[in-house]
Parts: structure tokens; sequence; C-alpha cells
């Protein structure tokens, strides 16, 4: 006797056409089906013959499945939520599911039943085996009730995962440092119920494990969802129960030591959690919005910014002309780029290259992303005076060798950090600019005379953050024409999308750079105020692009990921 999965047929073939059958079984006319092949033909947009029956109601949905399904050899499902396995839905991502209108159901001896609207969709099928693995048979089901059961199933599923997961987690291993909250009637006290509290605790949890920057819980009508943000890219987690949603707000926000009574107005706090022995930081910011309070978690990581300079994404050439840049005795030398692009994770590894114990290393942060050991540490605090300026006037007079401010953002602070400079100390500091070049007229346009700047930048670093593609599923790919002419010939690689990769087909990032290290030429035209178009014309080096095109050709990221990162660049 054959395996069960091997009498699965490969393809499926209707018996007759959809309308003949439907004449059979009595539901339609002759004349009814003429008419609705001659409003078939008059569509602008094609449409299957089971569509318009539908929609000039000479058929419902129900009748015209199981008629298809009757054609196709194939079951038909009128109860998928009460037949379905809450496990299995687990199998595929939320998005794929709700994208395609499928339902897993089953699995039994390696073979997946799944629910579809679409039985003739033979590329879902192989698609729906590629990225389950198992061999999957089909059973035909209407587009309502698959929906249906995503609405019963999806949150179950979801709260049967956080409890098993959270089961899992060894206390010893996850620790919420807590603040003193006051008394406050029944938000505090839903907020502290058990289950609302594992949520919390498995959010957090399972964001750091996956390697998430941000948690993003959102209400909307009569509905909650929540958002991890990784590798750059938002992707839903898990849908909560839409009644928790004041709880979950109310949990997180006597955690950041927030007030739980006030909904209005926007909040910002912090907490901490201890996991895996070392401590994660988690900056809170509440927003106040039409169906209920937005909740945004920062997840500061130190082990994600405990990276050396050799492992950022630098080539060769560059590295070593970074380091000579980072070991001057003074000067300035910015990293410039969008948020979220790794700028303080570039700092945080130059930082951790210099700190000795002959060297006097300090920095000014809002907020302080990482701690490292060894090195004078200060946090902004705006509301109570302490600014980036009256911060680094007072470092100044803490004899620091190197120092570190997190952004130059007004001319005050500008200006000393130009003084900073001359007056022997090595500066790092951030500026938000589209490339390096233009991190020159920006000091300018903050006040700096054009020989200040000559005098004290010693170079820039511009930078992006780029998907690497997944090594679990990495294949070949052709490449399209407006790629191959964007990029020219070559090599082209993709992640094709598996388990390991959330089947996005990417897992990690690295950075691609643009070193700016002013020659004397570029520097006498600095000091005479030039443009930046004639500023762009005495620079030589390699572009943002060029930089990742190159780890392109390795086989690093794709061509999408670089051109996506550089569009908005003169390239």
């Amino acid at each position: 006797m054959k395996p069960q999965q091997d009498t699965i047929p490969s393809a499926l073939t209707a018996q007759a056409p959809l309308g003949q059958l439907l004449l059979r079984r009595g539901v339609l006319s002759q004349e009814q089906l003429d008419s609705a092949l001659k409003q078939q033909q008059g569509c602008e947009q094609r449409k299957l013959i089971g569509e318009v029956l539908v929609e000039m109601g000479l058929a419902d949905d129900q009748t015209v499945l199981e008629t298809l399904a009757e054609a196709y050899g194939i079951p038909f499902a009128s109860d998928t939520a009460r037949l379905a396995d809450p496990k299995v839905i687990e199998l595929l991502p939320r998005e794929f599911l709700e994208e395609h209108g499928v339902l897993p159901m089953f699995l039994v001896r390696g073979v997946l039943t799944v629910a579809v609207s679409e039985p003739a969709n033979l590329y879902l099928l192989e698609e729906i085996e590629r990225r389950t693995g198992y061999r999957a048979q089909i059973v035909a089901a209407t587009a309502a009730d698959i929906e249906s059961a995503h609405e019963s199933y999806l949150p179950a599923a979801n709260v049967f995962v956080i409890d098993e997961i959270y089961e899992d987690i060894d206390e010893h291993d996850f620790a919420v440092i807590e603040h003193e909250a006051t008394e406050l009637a029944d938000l505090e006290e839903d907020a502290g119920h058990g289950p609302v509290v594992k949520l919390v605790n498995f959010l957090i949890y399972s964001a750091v494990q996956e390697g998430a920057s941000d948690i993003h819980i959102e209400p909307d009508d009569h509905s909650l969802r929540v958002r991890y943000r990784v590798d750059g890219k938002l992707y839903q987690k898990i849908k909560p129960p839409y009644k928790m949603q004041q709880a979950i707000a109310s949990r997180i926000k006597i955690m950041a030591n927030l007030d739980i009574s006030e909904r209005r107005l926007p909040q910002d706090g912090d907490f901490n959690v201890m996991m895996d022995g070392r401590p994660i930081d988690l900056r809170v910011s509440t927003m106040p919005s039409k169906y209920g309070e937005i909740v945004v978690m920062r997840i500061i990581d130190s082990k994600n910014n405990r990276l050396s300079l050799d492992s950022l994404g630098f080539n060769e050439q560059m590295l070593i002309d970074w380091k000579s840049i980072v070991e001057q005795p003074n000067g300035v030398v910015l990293v410039t780029g969008p948020t979220g692009s790794g700028k303080s994770t570039t700092l945080y590894s130059v930082l951790s290259q210099l700190d000795t114990d002959e060297i006097n290393v300090a920095t000014i942060e809002d907020p302080i992303e990482a701690q490292i050991s060894g090195i004078n540490q200060s946090q902004i605090n705006e509301r109570a005076g302490f600014t980036f300026s009256t911060a680094l006037r007072s470092m100044l007079r803490q004899d620091p060798d190197v120092l570190m401010v997190g952004e130059v953002r007004d001319p005050d602070t500008a200006a000393i950090v130009s003084q900073a400079a001359l007056t022997g100390h090595l500066v790092f500091s951030t500026l938000h600019t589209n490339d390096a070049i233009s991190a020159v007229t920006r000091l300018v346009n903050l006040g700096i005379e054009p020989y200040l700047v000559a005098a004290t930048v010693r170079g820039v670093l511009a930078q992006r953050l780029v998907r690497k593609i997944c090594p679990h599923c990495k294949t070949a790919w052709e490449g399209d024409d407006a790629v191959r002419n964007a990029c020219g010939g070559g090599e082209y690689y993709m992640g094709a999308g598996c388990n390991r990769c959330r089947c996005t087909g990417f897992a990690g990032r690295i950075g691609i750079f643009e070193l700016l290290i002013p020659t004397n030429d570029l520097l006498e035209a600095i000091g005479r105020g030039a443009s930046l178009q004639e500023l762009r014309m005495l620079t030589d080096h390699a572009t943002l692009r060029v930089d990742g095109l190159e780890k392109v050709a390795k086989g690093l990221t794709t061509p999408e990921e670089v051109l996506c990162a550089t569009r908005s660049l003169s390239v």
C-alpha cells in the first residue's frame, strides 16, 4: 500500500465547466447561464464565471464552491472554524494567510490539509508546500468561511503560543525591574492581572529574542495589533483581543513609571529588564489616538552595540582609512545619515576601540543607547536645562581627551564642538545629512565659519543599513531589466524565504558607507566658502551606492536593497 501523500494529485483538472455543472444540478437555467456568459465577456476586467454568477444573484458563494469542489474531485468544508487545529495555523505567516485567503486545518502523517477558496490556483498549492516543507492537499471553503476562521483562530493561536513560550522562559533568564507605582483604581488592577502581565512580558522577551528594535502596540476600530521592527521593517507579531488594549497600555505605563490615569497627552519613560544576565533598556512613548493610546517601546540591547569596526561592513581599504581618521589626536569626526542608519553603533564601536587607561573618553547623549565600561557617559535632560551645549561646556572642564556628542543640533553646540577640536580634543558627533560632503555645508549653515570647518574636520562617514540575504535560503537570481540598467551586469542573489527568516529572504543588516577624507584642494575650497556643487566636483571617493553594489556583487545583499537605500542621493 502506497503512503498517503503519494496518492495526492499534483494538479487539479475540472471534469466539466462550472456553468455546465450548475446546469446539471438545476441551479441555473440555460438562459441564465447565457446571460452570465455575456456579462462576463463585457467586463473590463477579466472575471471568473463564478464571480459573475454571484454578482448577478444567480448563485451564492457556497453553491459555486461546492460545485467547483465536485468538479475538481476535492472535499468541500462548510465549517472550517470548527474543524481546524489551532496549532497548525502557525505553519504559515499571518500575512500569507490573509493575503491569499487560506487556512491550514490539520497535519496528519506529514500531509497538511489546507482550506482554499480558489481550488484551481496551483501556484498557491506549490507555494504552501515550499513554505511549510509539507506535502499539501486542499479542501474547498468559501472566502467568508475562511475569513471567519481567521478571526476565530489567529488570536486563539497567538494566545496559545504566548502561554506555551512564556512557560518555557526560565524566571532567572528574564526579570522585569519595576518602579513603585501609585494606587489608582481599576486601571492598575487590570494591568496587574496575570494574563496582561504575561502578555507584556512575552512581547518584550520574544522581541529581544528576535532582534527587534521596536515594539508597536496599535489600537484600531475594535482591533489591536502588535508589530515588531526587525532589520528595519515592521511585521505583525500578534493580534490580542481589543478589550486588553487599555490594560496593556496601563501595564507598560506602570513599568515605565508613567501616569496611568493620563490618556489625553503623550508621555515618555523608560524601564529595564534583565535577560540572559544582561540589562535591556526599553524607552516607552505613548500617544493618544482616535481608538486608544498607541504605545511604542524602543529596545536598546547592549549586545547589539558590542560590535567591532571589522564587523560593520567596511571594505578593506575603507577600514584602514577610517581607523587612521579616528586615531587622530584632535579634530572633528562626523558620522551622517538618517535616523535608524546605524550611526550610534558605528560610534560606539569606535569608542570601544579608543577606550584605554591612558585616555579619558566621555560622551553626551540623548539617550544613552548602550553602556560601555570605562567610558564616562552623560544623558541630557532638556527639561532640567541640561542641554547638549550646557553639558558640553561642563564636560570640557572634566579634562577629556575624546568626546562624543550625540548630535550637532544647534549653532551653540556646533560652535563649542569646533572650539573643542581647536583646543586639542578629538570630537565625534553625528549629523542628519544625505551624504558625506553635505555635512560640510551643514556646519556652515549652523554658523561655523568656513575656515574653522576646514581647520577642524578630519573626516566624514556617511552610512545606510541594508538587509542581508538569509544564508539559509540564498539562491541565484537573474535580475530584471530595471535592475540591470541601474546596476550593470554580474551575478545577483536573493533569499527565497524560509522559516528561519520568517519567509522574508533577509536576516540581519550590514552597513554601506561613503568616507570623505578632505584633500588639500577640498580644504582650500571649504575655507573660501565654495558651494556644495563646487565641493562635490572636488571629491572622488566611492559613493554609498558604489559601496552597496560591491556588497551586491559579493552576494551579501540584493540590488533592490541598495537602490532603495540610495535613491535620494546624487549618484
